[in-house]
């Protein structure tokens, strides 16, 4: 399974993760101490163990090394097998290691014994919430760094039948429209004499003040 996925811990996160990278086409070992829940997923995924990822002896008879990312999505009780795990992994020169965090402490520990990145699935999600809750015609948002998110708007009102070059955003708000969503079809390179018609959702980049006003216009 070289250069593939294993997915440590089985829970509800951790069988969402192995089951999803199955449906994106890349083969997953799937890994819990629990026989019944490596049973959940022997179906569907191209491979599963039944293992303690605490034991060295069982890590290296797993051939992890072998894997291009190793996700250890071990839940909130389970903290310390997780951070064990995390430094383990990292022992044995895992290129990529993604460790689930429960809290921001637990994910400085996890960062310090080894993990190359951390995520913490309940806070992304609240904040996820928060943001549509705030700002419901926010569709979709990826934040590409620190000052720059990639969001899908609902047009606002005032900008329907009104092209591109009328509404000038880049200069009057600082967003620029990368692709328009219409009918289900994306329409990338847009000119500037597109016109936005009512259904219509726009993929802008800009600062998250910056489309956060535009946001809070429909």
């Amino acid at each position: 399974m070289s250069g593939d996925f294993a997915v440590i811990g089985l829970g509800q996160f951790g069988r969402a993760v192995a089951l999803s990278l199955v449906r994106e086409g890349a083969a997953v070992l799937a890994i819990d101490q629990l026989q019944e829940r490596a049973q959940m997923v022997e179906a569907e995924v191209d491979a599963v163990a039944c293992a303690d990822a605490t034991n060295e002896l069982a890590l290296e008879e797993l051939g992890l090394e072998r894997m291009s990312c190793v996700v250890v999505a071990m839940g909130a009780r389970a903290r310390e097998t997780s951070i064990l795990t995390t430094a383990l992994l990292r022992q044995r020169g895992i290129p990529r290691i993604i460790s689930r965090a429960a809290n921001e402490l637990h994910g400085r520990v996890l960062l310090a014994v080894g993990a190359h990145e951390i995520i913490n699935p309940e806070l992304q999600m609240g904040q996820r919430l928060a943001r549509n809750l705030a700002h419901p015609t926010i569709l979709e948002q990826i934040a590409l760094d620190e000052n720059t998110n990639l969001v899908e708007l609902a047009t606002p009102e005032q900008f329907i039948g009104k092209t591109l070059e009328d509404l000038d955003l880049r200069r009057r708000y600082g967003i620029s429209v990368v692709a328009v969503r219409r009918a289900g079809q994306v329409i990338p390179n847009l000119s500037t004499a597109e016109r936005l018609e009512r259904g219509d959702r726009v993929l802008v980049v800009g600062p998250p003040a910056s489309v956060r006003r535009v946001a809070s216009l429909a």
